[in-house]
């Protein structure tokens, strides 16, 4: 597990830009962290060194987004997800075998259906205002 400490939104979109330098496709980041800890900041950074122009927001009332670029990104958010009927109703397992990349924020909610391979990403608030803690295991950025 390697920890990394960025110092602002800037940094933690840089982070995610230079975790997609190394990604190939077909893997599942799942992000794990309270409310404004960052997940879609790390998510437009991510999307931003994949080739993605397209805006990206935080999946909140679509469940998920999809942004095409060098590998597909699917941007889930599974906030609302209290069950395994909620699960398949966003779609989930099918894209599991799409070959782009999953991104999966409020991961503690469907922890029991990650694959044993996924990339996990714990963020966490540091001691400064805009300063977050990951914790990345799976990959080294």
């Amino acid at each position: 597990m390697q920890e990394i400490i960025t110092s602002s939104p800037a940094g933690t979109e840089a982070l995610g830009a230079k975790i997609a330098e190394k990604l190939t496709g077909g893997e599942v980041l799942a992000l794990f962290g309270g409310m404004g800890m960052g997940k879609t900041a790390f998510t437009r950074g991510l999307a931003r060194g994949l080739g993605i122009q397209d805006g990206v927001s935080s999946p909140t009332f679509a469940l998920v987004h999809e942004y095409h670029g060098r590998l597909d990104v699917y941007h889930f958010d599974m906030f609302r997800v209290t069950g395994w009927d909620d699960l398949y109703s966003t779609g989930f397992f099918d894209y599991l075998d799409s070959g782009g990349v999953l991104v999966i924020e409020w991961s503690e909610n469907i922890e029991a259906a990650l694959p044993q391979d996924a990339i996990r990403i714990e963020i966490r608030r540091g001691a400064r205002e805009n300063e977050r803690i990951f914790q990345i295991e799976g990959i080294k950025p």
